[in-house]
């Protein structure tokens, strides 16, 4: 299983990235946003000064690029928040779970955000689909946060 993590900061004001290296004590004041598999992104300026978002595919099924078994990449993007009076960094923890509930992949990455601002994190998980069938990323923020869950079935191949 192989993982890959991406990270940038963006807000009303700033498209700004963090800090070099964050402190890895966790706030519940930041929070999951969003979790979806996606095609593609793009972050882009717009007046205000502010950043959108563009998603390009967003999925919650594909076909299976050969009969099972099969390992597909999907990437899943994260939307993390942070209040704007509080502690800016935390850990996401991503597992990958099959319809049985027994884990295929799993990442752990610490993020810092400024306060008052969005980042997201890009998880692509080398996922293995023995039949097909739905897989499930967990995502959360360690220690405790609630768990935000993206499914992506896989379909028989065209």
């Amino acid at each position: 299983m192989r993982l890959a993590t991406a990270s940038r900061n963006w807000s009303e004001g700033s498209t700004a990235a963090g800090s070099s290296r964050p402190d890895l004590s966790v706030s519940k004041s930041v929070d999951i946003v969003s979790a979806l598999f996606v095609e593609s992104f793009d972050l882009r300026p717009v007046p205000g000064p502010s950043t959108r978002i563009d998603l390009v595919g967003v999925m919650f099924s594909m076909p299976a690029p050969a009969p099972p078994p099969v390992s597909v990449a999907p990437h899943l993007i994260v939307l993390v928040r942070s209040r704007a009076d509080e502690q800016p960094n935390g850990i996401l923890e991503v597992v990958f779970l099959d319809s049985a509930g027994e884990q295929v992949a799993r990442n752990v990455s610490p993020f810092s955000v400024e306060p008052g601002k969005f980042t997201y994190r890009l998880v692509r998980g080398e996922l293995e689909f023995k039949a097909l069938g739905t897989i499930e990323a967990h995502c959360r923020l360690l220690p405790d946060g609630q768990v935000t869950v993206c499914p992506l079935t896989l379909l028989p191949p065209l």
